[in-house]
């Protein structure tokens, strides 16, 4: 699968004659380094044992499916061809994202009803920074089918989709100017233990901020398994889980957000209710019932304008 995505990208690139073909290694997360064209991957994608831990450890993996590898790809993709050509130091990619030499923060906080971003990585990731906001951006251009025109149409992310389609145009069919194929904290220099890795991933999960979605779920599940005869109480991550395409279009129809932001706030409903252990309580209907009451709060607290605040 990975090999087959990494072709398909190169074909993408190849489509809109960017003549740029990253190169690729194992490392210990997803990243593209600056000052190097070139794609790090990480280490569990390497081997089925390994991916089966890191679903264990993390409860999902990034690029696990062939979507959402996709997207992981192009998205760095986006850092790749920055590096590659130099764009950051253009004057319409400063206008049009800001200052690329802002440091990054340790943390980030998304606003998942604005729409001056594209929506494409999870977490509203285009908002962590200028750098991330111009690889986020590609993605969606570079995607193809992706309807961006349509899709984003009177918002201020049209604006920078078509400062992107300009960029891109002014590079097609030149030759990179930095062509490096350095590879940074390759897997093979790495002698961490896997032990000290996931201690250390799981404790940036920890960090993060869900304060906002713990809040909308404690109204509409139980912190504490119910107790009694009733023996149609479930856990609340299973349920979700069942639910979840239903509760997606459930969101879609009831509230402003599109597909793959109520794609999101599902997923993350699901990973928080199985992190702290609640409940549903009732019948099947009513499980139902309360899941799509919850899911469609969290929605509506995310349009509201309340803010998540995410650990790089």
């Amino acid at each position: 699968m990975l090999q087959r995505a990494i072709r398909r990208l190169r074909d993408e690139l190849a489509a809109r004659d960017i003549l740029l073909e990253p190169h690729f290694w194992f490392s210990d997360e997803w990243f593209s380094p600056d000052g190097v064209p070139g794609i790090a991957i990480p280490f569990y994608l390497a081997h089925p044992r390994l991916e089966r831990l890191e679903r264990r450890m993390s409860s999902s993996v990034e690029g696990g499916n062939a979507a959402g590898l996709m997207r992981i790809l192009r998205h760095e993709a986006g850092h790749v061809v920055d590096t590659a050509f130099r764009l950051r130091r253009r004057k319409l990619w400063r206008e049009t994202f800001g200052s690329a030499s802002l440091p990054y923060p340790t943390r980030y906080v998304a606003n998942p009803s604005s729409r001056d971003f594209v929506t494409h990585l999870d977490g509203w990731y285009a908002q962590a920074h200028p750098a991330e906001d111009f690889a986020e951006t590609f993605a969606v251009w570079l995607a193809p089918r992706s309807n961006w025109r349509q899709r984003y149409a009177g918002t201020p992310a049209l604006a920078k989709l078509e400062a992107m389609d300009d960029l891109m145009r002014s590079i097609r069919g030149r030759r990179p100017v930095v062509r490096t194929a350095s590879r940074v904290d390759p897997v093979a220099s790495n002698d961490l233990s896997l032990r000290d890795y996931y201690r250390r991933h799981l404790q940036r999960r920890v960090d993060s901020d869900f304060s906002m979605i713990d809040r909308t779920l404690d109204r509409g599940l139980s912190k504490v398994r119910p107790r009694g005869p009733h023996r149609q109480h479930r856990r609340a991550d299973s349920c979700l889980r069942a639910l979840r395409p239903d509760l997606i279009r459930h969101v879609m129809a009831h509230t402003a957000i599109d597909r793959y932001g109520a794609e999101q706030l599902v997923q993350f409903a699901v990973d928080r209710a199985r992190e702290r252990r609640l409940w549903l309580r009732g019948s099947m209907r009513e499980r139902r019932a309360a899941a799509e009451r919850t899911v469609r709060r969290l929605a509506k607290a995310a349009l509201s304008g309340e803010t998540m605040r995410f650990t790089l």
